[in-house]
């Protein structure tokens, strides 16, 4: 090999080289422990919607206080996750976690707050019939319930209503659902009968609104008309010197019953 090819090669592997070490260094620093002690650990819930900010659960963060409550909640994704506050076995059989519905829970001073989530509207109703019908059945007396949005809440073993009332009042359902399109129309009525509906009120509304319009600029243009032609008449009138009682009208007494005009009663020259 000659001298110029081995400097060649010298030349173009140092840059190479250099990457090398880079990259083995690198790898090496990602894969050592951290040296704080701390390892990472998987999340603690797992939740069809979090919180971007801290992984935590939206449905945790709609609890009271849910802070000071941290270390003790509650969080189920079915229905074996809520055996520990559910002493009523038949009122659980009727709480279906399914397609992503989730529940948080947590002790207060007014009894144990029990939050269920559904995913739609439909499933937060069907439950609510089940639920209702069955306290009404077999109320314990220290159970209170509500449908707040799509929660379904449960306060369970209080002792006075009014606070377990309190309670509930504190839950908040705040997400806002908004249509990218039009909304869906009533059952029954199809879209094209919606459409025809709204453009013909539309037509009516607009035929009326210009027939008013109409009228009202005919009136007011009739009003300043009539005003500005009753202007001009005074003004010619105050023009005028003389006045004749005879009109400047000539009148041919043609049936003879008209009696002659008598000349001492005219105005003179």
């Amino acid at each position: 090999m000659s001298f110029f090819s081995r400097k060649w090669i010298r030349r173009w592997m140092r840059p190479v080289g250099a990457f090398a070490i880079a990259a083995a260094a690198l790898a090496a620093a990602y894969a050592q422990p951290a040296r704080s002690g701390k390892t990472a650990s998987a999340p603690q819930y797992r939740s069809q919607e979090v919180s971007e900010s801290d992984g935590i659960p939206v449905l945790i963060k709609h609890l009271p206080d849910w802070e000071a409550k941290r270390r003790e909640i509650l969080f189920a994704t079915d229905a074996a996750g809520l055996r520990p506050v559910f002493t009523d076995s038949e009122l659980l059989s009727l709480i279906e976690l399914k397609a992503g519905a989730e529940a948080a829970s947590a002790m207060y001073p007014a009894g144990r707050l029990v939050i269920v989530e559904y995913t739609t509207p439909q499933a937060s109703i069907d439950a609510d019939a089940k639920i209702t019908a069955h306290l009404a059945a077999k109320s314990d007396g220290r159970t209170a319930y509500r449908r707040i949005g799509n929660y379904n809440a449960f306060v369970f073993g209080y002792t006075d209503e009014a606070a377990a009332n309190a309670l509930l009042d504190q839950v908040r359902y705040e997400k806002m659902i908004t249509w990218l399109d039009d909304p869906p129309v009533a059952s029954g009525v199809s879209k094209a009968e919606r459409e025809f509906a709204m453009t013909t009120s539309d037509i009516f509304l607009s035929t009326v609104l210009a027939i008013g319009l109409g009228m009202g600029v005919s009136i007011a243009g009739g009003i300043i008309c009539g005003f500005l032609f009753f202007l001009f008449r005074e003004r010619q009138r105050s023009r005028t010197t003389a006045f004749s009682d005879a009109g400047g009208m000539t009148r041919l007494n043609l049936d003879g019953l008209t009696p002659d005009s008598i000349s001492s009663k005219l105005l003179g020259d």
